[in-house]
Formats: structure tokens, C-alpha cells, sequence
């Protein structure tokens, strides 16, 4: 077999990261800007703690928050029995629980890179808008949105990178199931524990450093691009 012949392992495995990786990005999305807007924007008792939970994937071990996950919304956990019960909904090992952990892992990165695009926009265009009228959504839709995509197309591409290369949560969380769960990372570490894997294992080493580096090289490249178009 040649060496860039993938296996059909390799290329489900390649197809479902890309996915998990995708919803995850999708999902997170909405949430990461309201809560950039809430931290950078906002004054409130609890703000510090709020922070603190939203980064703490960030600082502690991921296969911790996989075990949280898993007692929180496991099938018989404290929301998983009740998102089964009244949704019918599983996120246990299955393809939408991988989707789940990627999206708090990265979730963290996200938020970051919107929050700092957020303070760094000229509040006084955001007043000159509403002394013409224009109440607070379109406001926020019509100017700080537009001056804030760089932040969010930088944050969107780092939480990508991020989610295609989870594993400590997603193996604790949905387990390693060829097809399902079996995400890049999952697949790369079950070569590295079975015979003659190692081919495999370097196959899809060097096809996650090229997607890490694509989509580093591409955020750098677009929030330049709309950081010119924004100033001139």
C-alpha cells in the first residue's frame, strides 16, 4: 500500500473529525459572542467567576472535564436523565456527545479572541449610532458586529483547530468507537497501541499538522484582510 493510501479507519476517522469539528464551531458559535459581549460590556456580581468558569477548560486536565461531562449529562447523570427522559436525546457514545466535548474545549478560545476584537472597538461609533436613533440590536448589528469579525473569524478558526484535535474529553466522555467517536486523535492513539500501526499513526499525524497549519495560516490570513478593509 502506498503511504498516502488511507485505510478506511483513517478515512472515517478523517471524516468524522472534520464534522465533530464543524457542528462544534456552528454550535458554539452564538453563545461564544453573547458571552464575549457579557464579559467585555458588562459590569455585574459574579462577572470574575463567570470568566473563571467559561476558561476553565483551558487550565485544568481535559479528561476531568470529560468526567464532568459525563456526570453531568451522562444517561443516568443530573441533565443527561432528563434530556433522555423528556428529548429522548443521548450524548453518550455517540458522534453528537464528541461534537459536545470539542465545543467546551474550545468554547474558551473562542470566546477570547471575540472578547479582545470587542474591547478593542471604538464604543464612541457605537454611541454616534444611537444619538441617530438606532436602538441597541441594531447597533449591534449594524456597527459593533462588522468591526468585531476579525475577532470572530479568528476564534471560529482556533476553535476549529481546537476541536480536530480534542482527546482527553471526547475518549472520557464518548469513548473511542471506530465510526462513531473514533475522531483523528482517537484513531492515531489506537495505532499506537496495536502492531504495525505506526504507518497509520504517521499518516494521520502528518494530515492533522497540515489542517492545524491550513487553518492558522487562513485565520492570519482573512482577519488581515478585514482588518484593512475596517481601516481604509
Amino acid at each position: 500500500m502506498h503511504f498516502w493510501q488511507l485505510t478506511e479507519v483513517e478515512i472515517e476517522a478523517l471524516k468524522l473529525s472534520l464534522q465533530v469539528s464543524l457542528w462544534s464551531v456552528t454550535i458554539s458559535l452564538p453563545a461564544g459572542i453573547f458571552a464575549a459581549w457579557i464579559l467585555a460590556r458588562r459590569n455585574f456580581p459574579g462577572k470574575n467567576l463567570l470568566d473563571v468558569i467559561i476558561h476553565l477548560p483551558l487550565v485544568i486536565p481535559p479528561v476531568v472535564t470529560g468526567y464532568i461531562l459525563l456526570i453531568l449529562l451522562g444517561r443516568n447523570g443530573i441533565i443527561g436523565h432528563l434530556l433522555y427522559k423528556y428529548t429522548g436525546i443521548i450524548l453518550t457514545f455517540n458522534w453528537k456527545g464528541a461534537v459536545f466535548a470539542a465545543a467546551v474545549m474550545a468554547f474558551p478560545l473562542l470566546v477570547r479572541s471575540v472578547r479582545l476584537s470587542l474591547e478593542g472597538v471604538d464604543q464612541g461609533l457605537e454611541a454616534a449610532a444611537r444619538t441617530l436613533g438606532a436602538g441597541p440590536l441594531r447597533v449591534f448589528f449594524t456597527v459593533t458586529l462588522p468591526l468585531t469579525i476579525p475577532g470572530i473569524i479568528t476564534g471560529m478558526i482556533l476553535a476549529f483547530a481546537r476541536s480536530l484535535g480534542e482527546f482527553g474529553a471526547t475518549i472520557t466522555f464518548v469513548s473511542n468507537i471506530q465510526g462513531e467517536t473514533q475522531t483523528i486523535p482517537l484513531a492515531l492513539y489506537t495505532f499506537t497501541q496495536v502492531p504495525d500501526g505506526e504507518i497509520g499513526a504517521m499518516r494521520l499525524c502528518i494530515i492533522s499538522i497540515i489542517i492545524a497549519m491550513t487553518a492558522l495560516l487562513c485565520s492570519e490570513l482573512i482577519s488581515r484582510r478585514f482588518s484593512a478593509r475596517l481601516k481604509g
